[in-house]
């Protein structure tokens, strides 16, 4: 059987816009999305009520850093709409709050990729407990019907037997036929 998790409790839920500009501004080109990424948490960090403000209790989703990330290291959005649930063990995930329409529709075919594994897993597990079945109910057949089973078989392979040797051998056996040359040597 699968083991049952508790799943932690939603302690408080909030949106926010999130100003990134100002922080990625302060770095290098190529490390701007890197940066918006860390100024994302520390905003989340200190708007959720973390603890120290442990950036590691604050995990955020692969579309959303897809979104940081989609035009680029070098061109991070200025600002970001996202959800932010925090969890009575004290981590926050982090989403976008519109999730874009192609994303959405690559979540269900996955989930329903999902499904069908699971529907094939139970499919063979049910097939396992049948042919279990079958085996049990073979043990248990009586001693009597074994034999009359075996007996069966044995007259089938000698009657097998008995018509392979009356038939004649056909293997490599040609018919006579007139043999017919198509060109006729040149007598000097």
């Amino acid at each position: 059987m699968a083991k049952k998790t508790v799943e932690p409790k939603i302690m408080l839920e909030r949106e926010y816009i999130v100003p990134l500009r100002r922080e990625w501004l302060k770095v290098a080109k190529y490390k701007r999305a890197n940066k918006s990424v860390k100024a994302l948490k520390e905003f989340i960090a200190r708007h959720m009520k973390i603890y120290d403000r442990d950036l590691r209790k604050v995990k955020i989703d692969v579309v959303l850093n897809n979104e940081l990330r989609f035009r680029g290291s070098r061109k991070p959005p200025a600002k970001i709409k996202i959800k932010a649930v925090k969890f009575d063990n004290e981590i926050v995930r982090v989403e976008p709050v519109e999730i874009p329409e192609h994303i959405k529709f690559l979540r269900l075919r996955e989930k329903k990729k999902l499904e069908k594994i699971e529907e094939k897993k139970e499919k063979a597990e049910k097939t396992e407990e049948e042919l279990k079945k079958q085996e049990v109910e073979k043990i248990e057949k009586p001693q009597e019907i074994k034999k009359e089973e075996e007996e069966k078989k044995k007259d089938e392979i000698s009657e097998l037997k008995q018509l392979t040797m009356t038939k004649p051998k056909e293997k490599h056996v040609s018919k006579d036929k007139k043999v017919t040359t198509h060109r006729v040597a040149l007598k000097k």
